[in-house]
């Protein structure tokens, strides 16, 4: 079978091509972390805006961070890949043309400066996950003794990390006069904008005092760092999903995402310079995106850990397996409502238990497949923004976040034991893996688990550590994942809150 490409295009079912031509798109924008997500996401917001304005300058180059996989996908095929929408009515796949040129990182350090600093370029997206700010999740600071932070301080034409590649990039913008530059953080990250400019900062202030004070003056004047809630499920990538896009298509597409029906994307209208129409497409632009990143980071991101954890657990799969039984459904409407929910400014009209409703039945899509150790991975770097902020809250408040905390204890327990409930193995995929399996080796009590997590200021801050009654929640649920089982576990705690 051919493969999609410009050359193969009009091959392809009328209702799946783009809705722009694609041999036109230029490229505006710049993508750091190009992944399956950006592509089912951002990267078809902006293809919208451009079908709603004809201004084809929108394209993105985007950047591996490590692997070629991507720029090897999408080389071949001039940037062209499909989304495959799976909802419970079915599947319908769409070609996006947004991203005409990828680029692999690992090899295109230089490259990537350059991009940067051109003059077409206005803004830079990025989507590298919560350990590509290379920060410190508890304080949100750069991580200054990194060893990637520290050559890029030293190299000023291929940084390695995202942070130096921005800073590299504009300090170029600045010397030849390329103009403002709007930076757009889509990862989950609490203030994410704030966050990013706040590590931009602290690597500037680690440079040589002449040029860290001349890019300190540009940065304040010509860049703009707008927080963004993002939302959209996506699985990865399986060979059945590549096989129905060849069936779809009549192309194989080696590049092709899949995602739910369902896509949010809130931004802060805060912008050095041009940017794409995205409000054309759906978008949300706002004054403050606070609100909607805490609801999205609290009752989804949150609830989908808390169920990713004791799932995988329990010997779940994909997360439409864990919430099609009853105990843990329950499990997360409880997490949602009873410590969630009151934490939370909730944005003017918006209707936080339909949102919840909602997210349950978007969790319980059989089509997505969305697997609970994908779901799982970097817990060091998720759980200050999903679950920690909750707990925390909470007990400012007085109150005992059973719920909350259950789920933090199903990722101790995840680290601890490195096996479900019946004996399958769990990989702890994680920047800080070793540092945790190390924590807990040799621990055989709960209380030394949850001393020993709770010890890693990097995730826990020393707040918590000292907070005994979370200490004593941990301890009683760490125990009784270890004695008997996640979904006990599940069911003990409503037995308990109804009683």
């Amino acid at each position: 079978m051919r493969r999609l490409s410009r050359a193969t295009l009009a091959a392809v079912p009328a209702s799946a091509r783009p809705p722009i031509p694609a041999e036109e798109v230029g490229v505006g924008l710049v993508h750091l972390g190009i992944g399956a997500f950006h592509r089912a996401h951002q990267a078809v917001f902006t293809q919208a805006a451009m079908a709603a304005t004809g201004d084809l300058r929108w394209g993105s180059c985007g950047v591996t961070q490590r692997s070629t996989t991507v720029a090897d996908q999408l080389g071949p095929q001039d940037g062209l890949y499909s989304v495959l929408t799976r909802g419970v009515d079915g599947v319908r796949a769409q070609v996006v043309a947004a991203v005409p040129r990828v680029l692999p990182g690992a090899t295109s350090r230089a490259e990537t400066v350059d991009l940067l600093a051109s003059p077409d370029v206005h803004v830079v997206t990025l989507t590298v996950t919560e350990k590509g700010y290379r920060h410190d999740p508890a304080s949100g600071r750069l991580r200054a003794e990194d060893p990637g932070v520290q050559a890029d301080l030293r190299d000023r034409t291929a940084p390695t990390t995202v942070v130096g590649q921005l800073v590299r990039g504009m300090q170029r913008r600045m010397e030849c006069g390329a103009g403002p530059l709007s930076v757009v953080s889509c990862d989950n990250l609490p203030g994410n904008g704030s966050v990013l400019s706040g590590l931009v900062t602290d690597f500037v202030g680690l440079l040589p005092a002449p040029e860290r004070d001349d890019l300190r003056g540009w940065i304040a004047a010509s860049a703009r760092f707008p927080a963004t809630m993002v939302d959209r499920i996506v699985p990865a990538t399986t060979a059945g999903d590549r096989a129905e896009a060849a069936q779809l298509l009549g192309l194989t597409d080696e590049g092709v995402v899949v995602a739910e029906p369902f896509a949010q994307w809130v931004v802060e209208n805060s912008f050095a310079g041009p940017r794409p129409a995205w409000e054309l497409a759906g978008a949300t632009l706002t004054g403050d995106v606070a609100p909607y990143e805490a609801v999205k980071l609290r009752l989804l991101n949150g609830s989908h850990s808390a169920l990713a954890y004791l799932g995988a657990l329990a010997g779940a799969d994909t997360i439409a397996d864990v919430v099609a039984d009853d105990a843990f459904a329950g499990y997360a409407r409880a997490l949602m409502d009873a410590d969630a929910t009151p934490t939370l400014a909730v944005p003017d009209g918006f209707d936080v238990a339909s949102y919840r409703d909602d997210l349950l039945e978007r969790f319980a899509n059989p089509a997505l497949r969305h697997r609970t150790v994908q779901i799982a991975m970097d817990g060091s770097q998720k759980l200050p923004q999903r679950l920690l902020g909750t707990i925390r809250d909470r007990r400012a408040a007085g109150a005992e976040p059973r719920h909350a905390v259950l789920a933090v204890a199903a990722w101790m327990r995840f680290v601890w034991a490195g096996q479900s409930d019946d004996g399958r193995p769990l990989p702890l995929d994680d920047p800080m893996a070793g540092r945790l399996r190390a924590a807990v080796a040799g621990s055989d009590r709960p209380e030394a688990v949850v001393d020993a997590l709770l010890s890693v200021p990097e995730v826990f801050g020393t707040d918590l550590r000292e907070d005994a009654t979370v200490r004593r929640l941990l301890t009683d649920a760490v125990r009784t994942l270890a004695r008997s089982g996640a979904r006990a576990a599940v069911t003990g705690l409503s037995d308990s809150v109804l009683a």
